[in-house]
């Protein structure tokens, strides 16, 4: 699903108000998630999971075409824990 699809359906459901003002609510709550994550708070939203930023080691990476060996510096990447409500969901219609 798209960030256009997600407007659409949410217009669908509550329709009162246009599809412009529910992108921009729609993107309001995106930059509200990502600006916590960048804080490296955690995000957690009941029966669909949790956000948060784990931290990677610094690693020896090697490039395959030349074998050339380099340093890849410790980074912060985002981490999305699946709810148990939303996992049985899915796993219920197999």
């Amino acid at each position: 699903m798209t960030k256009r699809e997600l407007v659409k359906r949410v217009q669908e459901k509550i329709g009162d108000y246009p599809p412009k003002d529910i992108a921009y609510v729609v993107h309001l709550v995106f930059e509200a998630m990502s600006a916590a994550l960048k804080r490296g708070e955690r995000i957690e939203i009941r029966g669909f999971g949790n956000f948060t930023v784990r931290n990677r080691r610094q690693i020896q990476g090697r490039n395959p075409k030349t074998s050339v060996v380099i340093n890849l510096p410790a980074r912060k990447v985002p981490f999305f824990k699946v709810g148990k409500d939303l996992n049985d969901m899915v796993n219920r219609y197999r």
